[in-house]
């Protein structure tokens, strides 16, 4: 039997670039639901969402592969009506596809936040490790150390797209190996396998990748 999940993006759904690489985890016995909070806008409504002074910024991309910088609590109703048309559908879980952090939304299905897994999976064993993390726009630095510290022994923030060019991950990595880094997560859900391997194989230190660990929680839920 075929079983359903929901896969919610800020951004529009179908996200090519990362939905993929979950379903080979997942398996052919799962269906993915997609949905994004950004569907059916037109750009001038998309760039009302766009964050002011004090905003908590979210990057996602767009349909047609454009990335945009949005705020978070401008999507959060759109975000709760994709979840509602995803379970609607037959979801049995939801799993949203940004490691932003976000309130409580209304489900009555499990909803799977990835900065959540991500956080505490990394601290699982991130104990007494200089802990690298790389993040897609300068403007998440700061809230990003905040709230990565106390995980590991020291912190260390980089800022690279994973939508724009892919010099400045690595450029961002191997600064983080120069601070001596010895474990590193990229916290975003646009960062793809082949960027993690990259990374690893540039600098030897062991990668966290936010799709892959969400999508193996996802399917101990459902499996």
């Amino acid at each position: 039997m075929t079983r359903k999940v929901g896969a919610i993006t800020i951004g529009q759904s179908p996200r090519v670039d990362v939905v993929p690489e979950i379903k080979e985890i997942l398996g052919d016995s799962i269906e993915v639901l997609e949905a994004g909070a950004l569907d059916g806008l037109t750009r001038e409504e998309i760039a009302a969402l766009a964050p002011g002074p004090g905003d908590y910024v979210l990057v996602t991309r767009l349909r047609d592969g454009s990335s945009v910088r949005i705020a978070e609590e401008k999507i959060l109703p759109l975000m709760q009506a994709r979840i509602d048309g995803v379970v609607a559908a037959g979801a049995e879980a939801v799993l949203l596809l940004c490691t932003g952090e976000f309130p409580p939304f209304s489900c009555r299905r499990l909803i799977l936040k990835p900065q959540l897994i991500l956080h505490h999976f990394t601290a699982a064993v991130a104990t007494g490790r200089r802990l690298g993390v790389i993040v897609p726009d300068a403007g998440q630095v700061e809230e990003t150390r905040k709230r990565w510290a106390g995980v590991g022994s020291d912190l260390a923030v980089e800022a690279a797209s994973p939508y724009g060019p892919v010099d400045a991950i690595w450029e961002a990595a191997a600064r983080l190996q120069a601070w001596q880094a010895e474990l590193i997560v990229l916290d975003c859900i646009g960062f793809n396998m082949s960027m993690k391997r990259e990374i690893n194989r540039r600098t030897g230190i062991p990668v966290i990748l936010p799709r892959a660990v969400a999508a193996r929680t996802l399917i101990e839920l459902v499996s």
